[in-house]
């Protein structure tokens, strides 16, 4: 549903970007900007500025940058309509609801009880968790080294030994009993009647990505079977696409993410300071969480258990996340099982090291199989050269698979020659085709854009332009949008004159007038670049006569290039510059 461009002004404008990015980052006040540390890469230095006049940030460091909805939007890595949500919400401004056909309307209405059952069971499992019955589950928690505060981060609970006690409980609360039994939370029975699922077990919520209570996972209190069970899949539960941590996850500093087996293996990773550890409920890893990963363009660090279900886990969520284009790599928890056993022996500073240290998801592969086979039997190495041969002629990409050949072939000296041969026998045998490439060379340093320096320039009357609007006044019969040969700024001084004309300059509005978050990213540079300090009056109205001279210039000289060679053009071109030479004795007058 599109939003009217009002409400979006509004639910801006009703949300300072100081106090929502300060919810999440430290800001200290530098001059008339706040300062930071950019919640969007690794820095130890501030780099990250938010502007309180601008309603914009931007980081000097990776040049993350816009309005609060674009931040909202690349810090929850949410949708736009996700991010005015929320910040509608926190403004206390009510969004209309869309247009719905009666199938779509009854389909919502059943998903919203379903979560409301939900969220009231989260809050009773939570309730019995600190009442007497409950001792058990916390001595259990307590005992694996959470905390009060990491308790209530993820919302732990506990299901009582009575079998009824949740069932009696939701119906009090007015919900009916065929809605109750779609929740998965109470099971049917002839002879028994309505019990409920989960009993005598400490409960792990299990939100999605919007923080929605859509189902449960409970760790038994006694010698039971099974020792984990989750809910079944429900109209807002689909376990194949969802990911225990991710609504955390999902707004982590770090740029990697580390995939687990189980819940308390992502808890007490978060506790330690990894809040980027999720778990795909069980080692039943689906290309459709690949899918749901590889949204956020991060690479996965795989912290499965070290035994040998571990281990085959690994090599399946490998296969899966490659297919998905994820890059891979795996981290070492030898001698201990998983992530949680490691960390409370070692620390949180050694586990750091072993993720530094994590190795390529291919070469673990590779020495998985080799580790698998007696090299000195003939039959065994060949086994392993033709195993690993496979896994390089699945490979779509050539440069990749060239790239993966040379480390495996160097590594465990194998004949170059031997294994390409043997690749494209495979490829040849499986209808596909391989070809060797030539190992690319380095790539040269990226050249500096050439235009960067007029860039600069037309960045800086626009910032000054926005500062004081009493600048365009001044500069505006002597040059226009189309002067700005960039699309982005001119698009960005199209609006912007129009806007100062009519006396509604809004500089965080003008973020939105693009889609792409690279776009975005550069209107939020052109209005937060630094500038050389002007000590007087006199010395500015210079630079600003400099500055719209060398515009007006470089816009000639682009449109020499683009127009024909007729008569027309070439007068024209001659009294453009005519122009131009007069625009050099002009005074600009500042007030």
């Amino acid at each position: 549903m599109r939003y009217p461009d009002e409400l979006i002004d509004e639910i801006r404008q009703r949300n300072d970007i100081v106090d929502v990015v300060g919810s999440f980052v430290s800001l200290k006040r530098q001059g008339s900007n706040y300062t930071g540390l950019c919640p969007f890469h690794s820095e130890k230095t501030p780099s990250f500025a938010v502007s309180p006049t601008k309603q914009m940030c931007h980081c000097f460091g990776c040049g993350a940058g816009g309005n609060v909805i674009t931040f909202i939007m690349k810090y929850q890595n949410a949708t736009f309509p996700e991010a005015l949500k929320y910040l509608a919400d926190r403004a206390g401004i009510e969004l209309p609801e869309p247009e719905y056909s009666e199938e779509e309307k009854q389909r919502r209405s059943v998903r919203d009880e379903l979560l409301n059952i939900n969220l009231k069971a989260a809050g009773f499992f939570c309730y019995r968790l600190k009442d007497r019955e409950g001792e058990v589950g916390l001595k259990y928690l307590k005992g694996r080294g959470l905390s009060d505060e990491t308790i209530k981060q993820f919302g732990l609970g506990f299901a009582p030994l009575s079998r009824d006690n949740l069932f009696n409980y939701l119906k009090k609360q007015g919900f009916s009993t065929e809605a109750i039994r779609e929740s998965g939370l109470v099971t049917f029975d002839e002879a028994k009647g309505f019990t409920d699922k989960f009993w005598n077990r400490v409960m792990f919520p299990i939100a999605d990505e919007r923080n929605r209570v859509i189902a449960f996972g409970g760790r038994v209190m006694s010698d039971a079977k099974p020792k984990y069970l989750n809910s079944p899949e429900t109209a807002v539960f689909d376990k194949s696409r969802t990911i225990y941590g991710l609504n955390i996850a999902r707004s982590t500093r770090r740029d990697f993410f580390i995939l687990c087996e189980g819940y308390m293996d992502v808890i007490s990773q978060h506790q330690a300071g990894f809040n980027n550890a999720i778990a795909s409920l069980g080692t039943a890893f689906t290309s459709g969480h690949a899918s749901i990963i590889k949204r956020f363009k991060k690479p996965v660090y795989l912290a499965y258990d070290s035994d040998g279900a571990g281990v085959n886990a690994a090599l399946r969520a490998i296969k899966i996340l490659r297919e998905s284009d994820v890059v891979c790599r795996v981290i070492n928890l030898r001698p201990y099982k998983d992530p949680d056993e490691f960390i409370k022996n070692e620390g949180a500073e050694a586990y750091e090291q072993r993720i530094k240290e994590a190795e390529n998801g291919f070469l673990f592969e590779v020495r998985i199989l080799y580790e698998s086979k007696n090299m000195s039997d003939p039959d065994e190495k060949t086994a392993f050269i033709k195993g690993v041969c496979e896994l390089l002629a699945s490979m779509p990409d050539e440069v990749e698979r060239e790239s993966y050949m040379s480390a495996f072939t160097e590594r465990y000296g194998i004949a170059a020659e031997t294994v390409k041969r043997t690749v494209a026998s495979i490829a040849a045998k499986n209808g596909g085709e391989y070809r060797p490439v030539d190992r690319p060379k380095p790539a040269p340093s990226r050249p500096k854009d050439p235009d960067e320096s007029i860039k600069r320039i037309q960045r800086t009357l626009l910032t000054w332009m926005c500062e004081d609007t009493g600048i365009y006044r001044a500069v505006k019969d002597y040059i226009s949008p189309s002067d700005f040969t960039d699309r982005i700024y001119f698009a960005v001084a199209t609006r912007m004159f129009s806007d100062i004309e009519a006396g509604n300059l809004n500089p965080a509005a003008l973020v939105n007038m693009f889609e792409e978050e690279a776009d975005q990213a550069v209107v939020a540079e052109i209005f937060n670049t630094e500038m050389e300090p002007v000590e007087s009056k006199q010395d500015k109205e210079k630079a600003l006569g400099d500055m719209v001279y060398a515009i007006k210039r470089n816009s000639l000289d682009t449109l020499d290039k683009a127009e024909g060679g007729s008569v027309e053009d070439m007068m024209r071109s001659i009294e453009e510059h005519k122009k131009l030479e007069k625009l050099r004795s002009v005074k600009f007058t500042l007030k």
